[in-house]
């Protein structure tokens, strides 16, 4: 199994938390139309439009790279102070924005998102902060724990406008008020 992370209505009324209908990610569905849009990213695209709905698992790793915490995308915190693992709408804003970002620093660097390209990004992001040594010195801790135990780095391959997808549906979430309950 893996994780999905499914649009609810927020807040949840009685015991469970309704799915948000399909027909509100209707418009994901032009996605699939695109000229030379990549089967990935069609793929996304065409499951949030049918489903309302984001296999998460692929995503997990470089979602927590990005945004610097654990289990981002499984909910971990709100598990914790909720009982439930779900992302509220100001989660959602704030995943969609940390995606968003990235997306916006890395098409210089082209459209292929892998390990490699993310890590420049991310070293470019960080190296002009005010605490760049300290926030440098974390990423490469962060990026030394993603390798497997012969030194390899993880076999990302995504691109930018599977991102932008991914981000589109968080923001989307956020616009409309809905949660994303983490179903693993």
């Amino acid at each position: 199994m893996g994780l999905d992370n499914v649009a609810v209505h927020w807040p949840r009324t009685g015991r469970f938390y309704d799915p948000v209908a399909p027909a509100e990610f209707v418009d994901f569905g032009e996605i699939v139309d695109v000229p030379r849009i990549s089967a990935p990213t069609a793929a996304l695209a065409e499951l949030i439009a049918k489903t309302g709905t984001v296999r998460a698992t692929a995503y997990t790793e470089l979602v927590d790279l990005l945004l610097g915490l654990e289990g981002v995308l499984y909910a971990t915190d709100a598990a914790a102070e909720d009982e439930d693992p779900v992302i509220d709408p100001d989660g959602c804003a704030w995943i969609a924005g940390g995606i968003e970002r990235f997306v916006t620093g890395h098409r210089e660097y082209g459209e292929a998102v892998t390990f490699e390209s993310v890590s420049v990004v991310l070293r470019a992001l960080l190296g002009d902060g005010r605490l760049a040594e300290q926030q440098l010195r974390w990423l490469e801790s962060r990026l030394d724990a993603l390798r497997d135990e012969s030194g390899d780095p993880p076999q990302w391959n995504f691109t930018c406008a599977e991102l932008g997808v991914l981000a589109a549906f968080y923001r989307r979430c956020a616009e409309r008020g809905f949660a994303v309950y983490a179903d693993a």
